[in-house]
């Protein structure tokens, strides 16, 4: 899945977000480069209409989209299921019958969701001249921010790290890079999220893991590497099966 950041109205719509020529699903992150002939079933296709074919196979594009910014989004599962009724063209009046409420009541949340959305293009507009802003000011890629994981469970202040300093904590817990070795495991939340990024870059995005493997690469970079993958599951780097048998990296 691609960074909901990255998202247009458009790209929302479609579910396939166009840029340079190519075209990425942003419920996967798939890329269908431009130029490239893709195999669909029988059939080859052109990378934009493989994209589209893509995209429907992943089913309901609203119920994507709620998985998608299930910790942005904050609506309720009153509020999804309303969003849903609305996106199926139904009438106030029909959707009050269903819902067990006035066509009023139905209405004013109609307009309550359109106030939200004029609020979030407003944010967005703002946002953007915010960011036009970096660049005439010519800022540096060590101020910028690095977007947490996927997989972060709770996204708090302790993500809020610069490139600037993820260089400089890499450099002052890890004894190389090449190949990975760390010096120290800190318990600082910061330290440990910027740690824990760094050893999941180990791990092949889309391939499955035994624990045997999983292991056999951690004990190279920390010698307690069970506490290494603990944590690896516990901030959302890693799943894996219930019975503990396969792990994947998330994202």
């Amino acid at each position: 899945m691609i960074e909901t950041e990255k998202w247009t109205a458009k790209a929302a719509e479609s579910g396939i977000l166009e840029e340079d020529g190519n075209y990425t699903c942003i419920y996967c992150g798939k890329v269908f480069e431009n130029g490239e002939v893709f195999p669909v079933g029988e059939r080859f296709y052109t990378a934009q209409r493989a994209a589209q074919l893509h995209v429907e196979a992943h089913g309901d594009a609203l119920e994507r989209i709620f998985e998608a910014g299930e910790k942005s989004l904050s609506l309720t599962e009153n509020q999804k299921n309303l969003l849903a009724l609305f996106a199926a063209g139904k009438r106030d009046a029909d959707i009050a019958k269903e819902l067990g409420v006035t066509a009023s009541t139905v209405r004013h949340q109609r307009f309550m969701f359109r106030e939200r959305a004029k609020g979030a293009k407003l944010f967005l507009a703002a946002w953007a001249l915010a960011e036009a802003g970096k660049e005439k000011q010519n800022e540096s890629t060590a101020d910028q921010l690095i977007l947490p994981h996927e997989g972060a469970k709770m996204v708090d202040e302790r993500y809020v790290i610069t490139e600037e300093e993820n260089e400089k904590i890499l450099e002052n817990v890890f004894l190389s890079l090449e190949p990975l070795r760390l010096k120290v495991f800190s318990k600082k939340e910061k330290k440990k999220i910027v740690i824990l990024r760094r050893v999941a870059a180990e791990f092949e995005a889309g391939r499955q893991y035994t624990e045997p493997e999983v292991n056999a690469i951690l004990k190279d970079i920390w010698a307690d590497f069970a506490t290494m993958r603990r944590y690896l599951i516990e901030y959302g780097y890693l799943d894996r099966t219930k019975d503990g048998k396969t792990y994947w990296k998330r994202g």
